[in-house]
Parts: C-alpha cells; structure tokens; sequence
C-alpha cells in the first residue's frame, strides 16, 4: 500500500493538474470503486457534478479533494489508492487503460482524471468536512509527521504507555500516519532501533530520535518521488518514484549493512516482513515468564 511519499506526491499532482477546476461529468464503472458511498455510483456522480475543486489534501495515507458545490457547501471526495490504485490525468482522446474504474472530465475541456485499480481495493466516497478541514470518517487518524498539527512531545508520551513492539506502535494509524511497513523499517535502521523492542522501554529521547528518523526518511523519499518496487505506483504522469534505490533495510535481505558490513536480514512481523540489522539491531531479550504463586 502507498505510504505518506507516494500519496503527497499524487496530491500534489492533483494540485496542479485538477484544483481550481469544475467537475463536468463522472463515469464511474461498477459498483466496487464505490462501495464506500453507500447510496451507489449514480448519487456520487450526480453529487459531484458541478462541483469546483477547491484543493487537494491528505492526512496519513489518506488523500480528498474539497469539492465546492454550486450552493457553496463544501465536502470531501475521499479517493484510496488501496494497494494499487492509480489517479492519472489523460487527454481526453488517450486510449481507456485495462482497469480504468472513474473517469472525471472537467468545464474546461482539459485533460481528464481517472482512477485506474488493478486489484479494486481502491475506491472513492463522500464525506462531510469537520471544522478543522479534515474529514469526518478520516478524524480517527493521527496527524502525521509533515502536518502542522503534529506534536512530536505528545506522539512519544503515548508511545510510551504502550506495552507493545515498537514498530507495531510505528505503525498505529491512530498514534502517527503515515508510517507503513517499509518507512518503519527505514527509520528502525537509521535508529539502531530493533522493532521487536517494547515502546514502553524506550527512552523519551530515543522515541524522538526514531520520529525524527521517520520524518526525515518520508521527506527524502518524497524528494525522489516516492518508492516504487513496482508498476503498480506511478504520480498522476504515470512516472515512478526511485527512492528504492536509497532504502538501507526494506527489502534488502543477505545484502551487507551501509552502517556495519552484516547482511540484513528479513523476519515475520505482523502477517508481513520486517528487515533489520542484526549487528546494528540486536534483538530485545525474551521477557521472563510471569509465575503466578500457587
């Protein structure tokens, strides 16, 4: 699933290609691109309709447009990438792509917007805009990293009331977005953090230091537009990203460390992979049993 990089780098392709336009017309194909907007395809096309994109936003791995009604209200058009959707803008007489599932043009007659998914984890929904701006079914999510509203302080003061591995903490969308599997295991490398450690037996410097990491992971990789181990992962252009080619720990099993010279090696964590340094990253010792007196 796209991580924070890759998502800002579709938002702010979407900034420059798509707001401060008017919605003409939406063509939605099947039902699955919008399951999430319970009434179906033909509410959310007759709703957007005549709508001004007034911005492109994103919290997290979350990604909307404002839309501005004819009558002046405001909503969200919620778009998930899921694990592999696409939001491409096209010529109109660009050849229709195999999974094409939306397709928005615009008052203007420019280039249109579709939203191209493989394997339709994808979809779009309506939502209604709390006062801060942010989406009412998007207010669970933690600020993340790059937003103003991110306090560091308060983010590793929770993490250190959580009894649990650290990069499972890392990872709670509900504690700091954003983070997924491979911008974890990047920040846990550059922290010479194993994330099987408790986050509750860390240091409040050290969580920080880790934060830090993550930001400045996620900032490096959205320079270099993102990383993408696939097709599946383009900007609204259809390019790739290369930070891949960067990564010191995801995806680099049996290949030496840049920090030590010991090959990194790949561990089950979570129904996924975790990549780590065994010299760099020693394991936590195992917690003794809990004997309960007869």
């Amino acid at each position: 699933m796209p991580e924070l990089p890759e998502v800002e780098v579709v938002r702010r392709g979407l900034a420059e290609h798509v707001v401060g336009r008017r919605i003409e017309h939406v063509e939605f194909r099947g039902a699955r691109v919008v399951r999430r907007h319970v009434p179906g395809a033909a509410d959310l096309a007759d709703r957007v309709a005549g709508a001004d994109v007034e911005s492109a936003r994103r919290r997290g791995k979350y990604l909307w447009l404002v839309l501005r009604a004819p009558d002046g209200h405001k909503q969200a058009l919620l778009m998930h990438l899921g694990m592999s959707g696409q939001l491409l803008v096209e010529p109109a007489d660009a050849p229709d792509e195999k999974h094409l599932h939306a397709r928005f043009t615009f008052a203007d007659d420019g280039p249109e917007l579709r939203f191209v998914d493989q394997r339709t984890f994808g979809g779009m929904s309506l939502a209604e805009l709390r006062e801060d701006g942010i989406p009412e079914t998007v207010g669970h999510i933690a600020p993340d990293p790059l937003e103003q509203a991110w306090d560091e302080a308060a983010v590793v003061a929770r993490m250190r009331g959580r009894d649990s591995a650290v990069k499972r903490a890392l990872l709670d969308q509900s504690l700091v977005s954003g983070v997924g599997n491979i911008y974890a295991d990047e920040a846990l490398w550059r922290a010479a953090i194993h994330g099987e450690r408790l986050a509750s037996s860390l240091t409040k410097p050290a969580l920080a230091r880790l934060l830090r990491h993550a930001r400045d992971v996620m900032l490096e990789a959205l320079d270099q537009g993102g990383t993408s181990f696939d097709a599946l992962y383009v900007n609204v252009n259809g390019a790739s990203g290369y930070f891949d080619r960067s990564l010191d720990a995801y995806g680099q099993e049996g290949r030496p460390c840049r920090r030590c010279g010991a090959p990194i090696r790949r561990e089950a964590f979570m129904n996924r992979s975790s990549y780590s340094c065994p010299r760099c990253q020693p394991r936590p010792r195992p917690r003794p049993p809990v004997r309960i007196p007869r």
